[in-house]
């Protein structure tokens, strides 16, 4: 019976372990996401800032999307458009 208790007791030690664990890992990801709605309305204002002076939003947009690419890949990508564009008579 002594050891049925033991088993037990471990058995709770265990998931009261999980538990706990469990818990700290939504806490985190709940802060988390936090920070992330925190940084992206940070962005949308200074892309606001940046329309109001001037600035279209939608190149800045691309830029910083082409920036984020590996030199080649974005080489590669506006050779493909480049050609597109010539086949349908927009170069």
């Amino acid at each position: 019976m002594a050891t049925t208790s033991a088993a037990v007791k471990d058995d709770d030690t265990a998931h009261s372990f999980a538990k706990g664990q469990l818990k700290a890992i939504i806490e985190r990801i709940e802060r988390l996401e936090e920070e992330k709605k925190t940084i992206s309305d940070d962005i949308k204002d200074v892309y606001g800032e940046a329309k109001g002076n001037g600035f279209d939003v939608k190149a800045l947009r691309t830029i910083i999307r082409m920036r984020k690419q590996d030199a080649d890949e974005r080489q590669e990508q506006e050779t493909i458009l480049e050609t597109y564009m010539q086949a349908l008579g927009m170069l």
